[in-house]
């Protein structure tokens, strides 16, 4: 059986060092790195050095990581290490074809790392670059539902892990989530109140989506600025191609690479028309359980990477301006 704790302990040393040194040490020299479309996939430490961490070093000299969640477990054999919440830094240099604000610059991240023996083998990781784009004064797409700020740690602040944990705890929430998943399968292409989601979530639920969507309080704020959108644009979207899944303690996370497969035949999410073309979505979430209830859930998509397959290029968009006023 893994050792988690060992695993988590080699993960947050690293990062809290966070240096060339400390990250080319966590990695193997043959890690296999998925991120954000326009990093996307990259083979080897080197590799990713070169085209992620070299970058945005010198974008943010002072960079540091403040994690709000972070934990562990085992999903099909593989021992993993979750977190999510923000690289922080002066933004001094231009990063990704974004502008630099020489201001405080807060880039929120979602991330799974699998371990062998020590050292990380494979990532999976989105970076909420329109969120930087939002904070550079950029905006080369239609404004949100939800409401666009820095999204918080857990209401309850014992998102990071560090310690041992009841498992039964984490099957619990687990199982939680699981059975709200299964829920959303039960849409019957009419009414939202078919999935009665109201059975999982809190009705003080928080739910912090990518810039591009923004956050929401409670199921129909939810359901207001993302889900009825969404499942206009995407009425067959069927999930799977599970990466990791993991449950410690209250808290759980789960991404596929791809987690979604539909089809765009809908229009009005993110101002686009329908394309009636095959889609797919990288997703991440984390979820906080309180009692029998979701309490908070922190999502990710790969928005780029969707809407290029949707036939807009943001970062065409970007080149061309989009400032905010």
């Amino acid at each position: 059986m893994a050792d988690h704790q060992r695993n988590k302990r080699i993960v947050w040393d690293a990062f809290q060092t966070l240096d060339e040194a400390s990250l080319r040490g966590l990695m193997h020299p043959d890690v296999a790195w998925h991120g954000p479309h326009p990093l996307n996939d990259m083979a080897g430490a080197d590799a990713v050095m070169a085209t992620l961490w070299g970058p945005l070093f010198r974008a943010l000299p002072d960079l540091e990581r403040r994690d709000d969640i972070f934990f562990a477990g085992e999903f099909n054999g593989g021992a993993w290490v979750t977190a999510t919440g923000h690289y922080t830094g002066t933004f001094k240099a231009p990063w990704l074809g974004i502008p630099a604000t020489n201001g405080v610059l807060n880039i929120r991240y979602g991330e799974f790392f699998r371990l062998e023996e020590g050292r990380v083998v494979e990532v999976y990781q989105i970076l909420d670059i329109p969120d930087v784009m939002r904070q550079a004064r950029l905006w080369p797409w239609a404004f949100s539902l939800g409401v666009e700020e820095r999204v918080p740690a857990p209401a309850t602040q014992d998102g990071l892990m560090l310690g041992l944990h009841d498992e039964a705890e984490g099957v619990k929430s687990r199982k939680l989530v699981e059975a709200m998943i299964a829920g959303l399968m039960e849409f019957d292409g009419k009414t939202l109140e078919s999935m009665r989601m109201e059975r999982f979530w809190h009705p003080k639920m928080m739910w912090y989506g990518p810039a591009g969507i923004g956050t929401a309080r409670g199921l129909k704020g939810f359901q207001d600025c993302h889900q009825r959108a969404f499942l206009k644009a995407f009425p067959d979207r069927k999930g799977g191609n599970h990466k990791a899944r993991l449950g410690e303690g209250n808290y759980v996370a789960s991404t596929g690479w791809p987690s979604i497969r539909a089809t765009h035949t809908g229009g009005g999410f993110m101002g686009c028309p329908p394309t009636n073309k095959p889609i797919t979505m990288r997703v991440m979430d984390f979820w906080r359980r309180e009692g029998d209830w979701l309490r908070e859930n922190w999502v990710f998509i790969d928005l780029i990477e969707l809407l290029l397959q949707m036939e807009v290029d943001i970062f065409a968009r970007l080149r061309e301006g989009g400032r905010l006023p």
